[in-house]
């Protein structure tokens, strides 16, 4: 009798979490771009939300763990994380898009004087920036790695990579651990391993994307020592020799990143093998880098499948219990 009602409460818990998710704000059913701020001021957190979801659903999913009054800060720093994300895939040109990282560099000094322009991610985050700690520093530093990236998209070296990885992915979880008012020195190493896994497992699952457009995810470093030749995958995606090698390679570095942001953690004093229950929202982002390399690793390191494109049904029940076991 236990177990049962054990498996009917799990049912209930997991049909609540996913009903939470179906978006029924006042967006449903348009199209966002990264530059139509159409939706208007009036509805910041909507936009925001609407946006995270559309282009970021894995943070979209991870979303629902956060405290109630930190859902809009979350939101805001995704959408602005994203929207620099998709300027290199949504201009014609790298100078319109240096135009857009422009922008947001006044956007920045703007915010931090008190007069955000009217734009609805620049808004959220001075509503933000008004409740929550987050540093105009950070802010900069992805605008300024988003920029370097419309110049070199590709990286001739895991370092340069990595190095990339921190100034981006690790400094949006930065940034989230200063809105939820945790700094510690394990918190802020375990999140910058976690980053550059996530940037890794980003751009194995946007191989195939890549190389549609003639650009090559995984650092030469790699490619050159499988004997991967950039032509041949942009020509014949997985059937390119040495590809699945390469692939093999640079997921195990993702691993070994996100294990290493693990171990951190769960060893940490006075952890007791789980995560600080004020952090797990944050590493909740660990959840699908190896929710995708275990599926990747399924796929036979075949990068291209088709199967990896399509959505995981479980993962929204894996984010759920690993908030609950204290682990990702």
């Amino acid at each position: 009798m236990k177990l049962g009602r054990a498996l009917a409460f799990g049912r209930q818990a997991r049909a609540k979490f996913l009903s939470n998710h179906a978006f029924k704000g006042p967006f449903k059913g348009r199209s966002l771009s990264t530059t139509d701020a159409s939706a208007g001021p009036s509805d910041t957190h909507a936009y925001c939300r609407e946006f995270v979801r559309k282009h970021d659903y894995d943070s979209f999913l991870t979303s629902y763990f956060y405290p109630r009054n930190a859902q809009r800060g979350f939101f805001a720093i995704k959408a602005f994380s994203a929207e620099l994300a998709t300027v290199q895939d949504n201009v014609s040109t790298a100078m319109i898009g240096k135009m857009r990282m422009q922008f947001w560099r006044d956007a920045i000094k703007g915010i931090s004087e008190g007069r955000p322009p009217k734009h609805p991610i620049a808004l959220a985050l001075y509503e933000t920036s008004q409740t929550s700690k987050i540093s105009a520093y950070h802010l900069k530093r992805i605008v300024d790695a988003r920029d370097a990236e419309l110049q070199t998209s590709s990286h001739l070296t895991i370092d340069s990579l990595t190095s990339h990885a921190e100034a981006t992915s690790s400094t949006v979880l930065y940034l989230l651990l200063s809105m939820l008012s945790l700094s510690s020195s394990t918190l802020s190493h375990a999140a910058s391993h976690l980053g550059t896994a996530q940037t890794f497992a980003t751009l194995l699952r946007a191989l195939p994307f890549h190389a549609k457009h003639g650009r090559m995810a995984i650092p030469a470093e790699i490619t050159a020592k499988h004997g991967v030749s950039q032509e041949d995958v942009f020509r014949h995606g997985g059937d390119a020799q040495g590809i699945e090698d390469a692939v093999f390679e640079f997921s195990t570095m993702a691993y070994d990143q996100l294990n290493t942001a693990r171990d951190m953690l769960v060893n940490s004093e006075g952890s007791n093998g789980r995560v600080l229950k004020e952090a797990m929202p944050i590493f909740l982002a660990g959840v699908p880098v190896s929710n995708y390399l275990k599926r990747l690793e399924k796929a036979g390191f075949n990068a291209f499948d088709a199967k990896l494109e399509r959505r995981d049904g479980l993962l929204a029940w894996q984010i759920w219990t690993s908030f609950y076991r204290k682990q990702f």
